[in-house]
């Protein structure tokens, strides 16, 4: 069940389906499995931050079965695309199934496309970034992976990173300057890396010049072979699930900071830098991404053998309950602003 557990998440891709071929208010299935009855269920289920010991750790970073739950979420999520795309060009627009299939497929982006993807996407493997970067392209998110890795991780916390949420900084604001903010800095990343290695800044070993034909190239063909409805739902299935991503790192890092030492540099990256739950759902359904300090501690660390640290601060529940926390400001302030308030007064 330690390993099994993982495959969880496949209740999305399954209700997912579901909903692409049942009616009326059954197709409300994924929303209120992931968004009502697990956060429900988290608040019930006791916290387990127990950890690996060395050893167990050690054996359990190289079992193969932890990868191949990873490698599973490509085809799935690659079929599941293709076939919500001759569904969806099946379906009456407007319709409360047209709406509830494309939100489905965007939970799916987000869950699957995304957040498996910037697992793969730390990986050391050639071959495992390019499974990642074809999670990413699902939700048109392939700038995330240079960014992600050369930027958020080296400025999370402080006022360089656009991924870090300030405190008081409204959701819906957040999303727009993250998302747009992340991809100018991939861009730039590139750019960097190229006069680095003195080649041409527009060509095919600039990621972010092969990312963007590979978007275009995408929206193209989805436009010439299934039309505009189609394309449209596409797109928005995608945003759903870049704006999953943009709320996951709203609630990661909300108002915390690095301080500046007497040297004018920011302080190494600690694991009071981010907000952590040992929530079990959340954990399992999320490939461990909630474990989030012990990541930016070190970011090329295996999900299955993420650690819960005492100095990490904590959130009230689980990531699915505090994704639907987020989106209702007034409480979010409330709940998490006493929470950053003592953290600072430590």
């Amino acid at each position: 069940m330690q390993r099994l557990k993982y495959l969880l998440v496949q209740m999305l891709p399954l209700s997912t389906l579901y909903v692409f071929h049942t009616t009326g208010w059954q197709t409300f299935l994924p929303m209120v499995l992931f968004f009502i009855l697990v956060p429900v269920l988290e608040l019930l289920l006791p916290v387990d931050s127990a950890n690996f010991d060395e050893k167990i750790a050690a054996d359990k970073k190289n079992e193969s079965i932890y990868d191949w739950m990873l490698y599973l979420a490509v085809p799935v999520q690659v079929f599941t695309l293709v076939y919500f795309l001759f569904i969806i060009q099946a379906t009456p627009f407007g319709t409360l199934e047209f709406w509830n299939r494309t939100i489905a497929m965007g939970l799916m982006c987000g869950v699957l496309g995304i957040n498996v993807g910037h697992e793969l996407g730390h990986r050391h493997s050639r071959a495992e970034q390019f499974l990642g970067e074809i999670l990413l392209l699902t939700s048109l998110n392939t700038h995330f992976l240079p960014y992600h890795n050369g930027g958020h991780h080296l400025n999370v916390a402080t006022p360089k990173d656009p991924a870090t949420a300030r405190k008081n900084q409204l959701l819906y604001t957040f999303w727009f300057t993250s998302h747009f903010g992340s991809y100018v800095q991939a861009w730039k990343l590139e750019n960097n890396q190229m006069k680095h290695q003195g080649k041409a800044t527009f060509s095919l070993q600039n990621r972010m010049v092969v990312y963007t034909i590979a978007n275009i190239l995408l929206v193209t063909s989805i436009y010439y072979f299934f039309g505009t409805i189609t394309l449209a739902a596409f797109l928005m299935a995608a945003s759903m699930g870049i704006g999953l991503l943009e709320t996951v790192n709203y609630i990661e890092h909300y108002g915390l900071k690095r301080d500046l030492n007497e040297r004018g540099k920011y302080e190494p990256v600690r694991h009071h830098h981010s907000w952590n739950s040992d929530h079990v759902l959340g954990r399992a359904l999320l490939f461990n991404l909630s474990r989030h300090s012990d990541h930016h501690y070190n970011g090329s660390i295996k999900y299955q053998v993420l650690k819960s640290v005492q100095t990490s601060p904590q959130m009230p529940t689980g990531y699915p309950g505090m994704l639907v926390l987020a989106f209702f400001q007034p409480f979010w302030f409330l709940v998490m602003n006493k929470r950053v308030e003592a953290l600072n007064h430590n």
